[in-house]
């Protein structure tokens, strides 16, 4: 066996699975509305902001956990954002079990 032709079959299953496929149609209808997509980046990097913190085990304030539901609220109002969020957490879920899987291996996961 082969660890980098199975690492290449890895690419093209991930490829095929269908968190893949439908998280990289929604990219598309995403990428095709710039406002969704401008509004979409601004709470994705509120929330990246909050969870870097969290995992650096600083305090979380009131106003930023505040200001990231509320435009959770507001973005997920929108029923394309709304299913592109779900698919982008579909597969974020799928790829995290992945990188666990591989993280065994070497004592990390």
């Amino acid at each position: 066996m082969n660890v980098y032709d199975e690492a290449h079959n890895l690419e093209l299953a991930i490829k095929e699975s269908e968190e893949y496929k439908q998280f990289d149609v929604m990219k598309v209808k995403v990428s095709d509305k710039p406002e969704l997509e401008k509004m979409l980046k601004n709470f994705q990097q509120k929330q990246m902001a909050m969870q870097a913190k969290q995992i650096m085990g600083e305090t979380v304030g009131d106003d930023m956990k505040k200001t990231v539901q509320e435009l959770y609220t507001i973005v997920a109002q929108d029923p394309l954002a709304a299913e592109y969020l779900q698919c982008e957490m579909r597969f974020a879920m799928m790829m995290q079990d992945v990188y666990k899987i591989l993280g065994d291996v070497v004592s990390i996961g």
